[in-house]
């Protein structure tokens, strides 16, 4: 699952070529929840056998991002109403504890630097693709700076499932409360050095998100 946070660029074998190019389509909305995905398609795109195209398909496939289908190709899955209330849940344990571990370890030039990612965000309000993803970005950088690696790898996989959820939503109905208030308070927090106030702001921001889920998702 650490592969999910690795830049997309010089890939070490063709199946981790095939799994990133598949998971960044997924994650960006090009590959859309019910599409099929044939691997002789893939293979060409890409220029490779189908091989490492459909190694790469089951590796999505544990990640719950593909259904195999015997002799089909994959389909690409989609969250349910109730998974994803469960994603946005478990990211805001997930998260808080990523940040209350990495409090000790930051300094005046990681605030800066979350700063400078909030900043990205606001330049991006209308432009809700790239919005979601200096969001995605955001929160990463984040709790990276706890240099717990599995509880990252944990996270970005939870981004992923629900990202080109977020997207469609996004684009769709809803637009993002200004990106300064509230993540200006995950800021705040940093700032004041207290474990349990990182924790619970970190918790509510990303739960704040649920109600407007839920009721996107009855719709």
């Amino acid at each position: 699952m650490a592969s999910m946070l690795t830049p997309f660029s010089s890939p070490a074998t063709a199946e981790e070529e095939a799994y990133r190019f598949l998971l960044d389509g997924i994650r960006m909305g090009q590959f859309k929840a019910g599409d099929r995905i044939v691997p002789e398609e893939i293979a060409s795109q890409l220029g490779m056998s189908r091989m490492p195209v459909r190694d790469a398909f089951r590796r999505l496939a544990t990640q719950e991002l593909l259904t195999i289908r015997p002799n089909r190709g994959a389909v690409v899955r989609g969250l349910s109403h109730d998974e994803a209330i469960e994603v946005f849940e478990m990211r805001a344990v997930l998260e808080g504890l990523a940040a209350t571990a990495a409090l000790h370890r930051i300094g005046p030039a990681d605030i800066d630097e979350l700063e400078r990612r909030l900043d990205a965000m606001d330049r991006c309000a209308e432009d809700l693709s790239a919005w979601v993803t200096e969001h995605r970005d955001f929160h990463l950088y984040l709790c990276g700076l706890s240099a717990r690696p599995r509880l990252v790898a944990q996270i970005a996989a939870l981004h992923v499932c629900i990202e080109p959820h977020m997207r469609l939503w996004l684009q769709s109905t809803y637009k993002p409360r200004p990106s300064r208030e509230e993540h200006g308070f995950i800021i705040d927090a940093l700032r004041r050095k207290r474990p349990e106030l990182i924790e619970a702001v970190v918790r509510e921001h990303v739960c704040s998100t649920l109600e407007t889920l839920a009721k996107l998702m009855r719709t």
